[in-house]
């Protein structure tokens, strides 16, 4: 069935699989520091019908302790700092998993910094083995002339998330991860690898976290090139969300093609109310 043939049986069908919602934030639950006024009952509707969801951001200019206080700030009290999932988070397993002794330069925030060295990570900008880029939100000049020359002489290098922008309240945007990534490359000649979403690094993190099959994972986003990519060759749903960045006509007309397409998460919470009679 195409985007364009969606209607609401076809969107209960497709819900009623999910065990688990896997949300995007900026743009999805909240925008900028305002909770959507909707977020709460969406949230307290999927545990209600004994389904679940965890919360993944792309953004890394933060650490998981930041967004969870942020969520308890809104309100929403039973949140923890485990049920934040980050990009970070996907980026330190992999070098884990792939350095024995990982040195570390992260042309970052200090929050992003600080969450590398909580996992264990050693930082080193004077002789490091890798180069990590995140979204740098008090981007140094100094700085990013030694990362970029460290990246031209050949240190490995990889990138947190893709993100081109950072939507603020009022439509604003400012520039994320990815757009400082193509300021790297212009300087250096190359591009990172990236294991935010969409990543597929990123789908067997939550598979594993979860320890849910991909088909019973939906991930709910409003960003067409990460939160809805992501599910791209795999079982796991995809969930778009007109409340952020994209738009109707590019999920029906761009290259990202959404499983299911909603107004915002209160569509889905009357959807899942008419399918459980709650």
């Amino acid at each position: 069935m195409t985007v364009k043939a969606q209607d609401v049986s076809y969107k209960k069908e497709m819900l009623k699989k999910i065990k688990c919602f896997v949300l995007d934030m900026d743009g999805t639950i909240y925008l900028g520091n305002q909770l959507f006024p909707f977020t709460t009952e969406f949230l307290e509707t999927v545990k209600a019908v004994g389904k679940d969801y965890c919360f993944f951001t792309n953004n890394s200019s933060r650490n998981p302790k930041m967004y969870a206080d942020k969520l308890r700030n809104f309100g929403i009290s039973d949140v923890g700092d485990e049920d934040v999932c980050i990009s970070n988070e996907v980026v330190i397993r992999y070098i884990k998993a792939n350095y024995e002794n990982p040195r570390v330069f992260v042309l970052g925030t200090p929050a992003l910094i600080e969450n590398f060295k909580a996992r264990g990570i050693t930082i080193d900008e004077e002789n490091p083995n890798l180069m990590v880029l995140g979204f740098d939100t008090t981007l140094c000049y100094d700085r990013l002339s030694r990362f970029c020359q460290f990246v031209r002489d050949g240190v490995d290098y990889i990138g947190v998330n893709a993100d081109l922008n950072c939507p603020m309240e009022g439509g604003k945007f400012i520039p994320d991860c990815g757009s400082i990534a193509r300021l790297v490359e212009s300087s250096t000649g190359r591009f990172p690898e990236f294991f935010g979403k969409p990543s597929p690094y990123t789908l067997k993190f939550i598979v594993d976290r979860t320890g849910l099959k991909e088909e019973e994972i939906a991930f709910v986003g409003d960003r067409l090139y990460t939160d809805i990519a992501v599910t791209e060759n795999s079982n796991a749903t995809s969930i778009f969300v007109l409340t952020g960045e994209g738009t109707l006509d590019e999920a029906i007309n761009g290259p990202h093609k959404p499983d299911l397409i909603m107004e915002s998460l209160a569509e889905i919470t009357a959807l899942l109310k008419e399918i459980y009679n709650k």
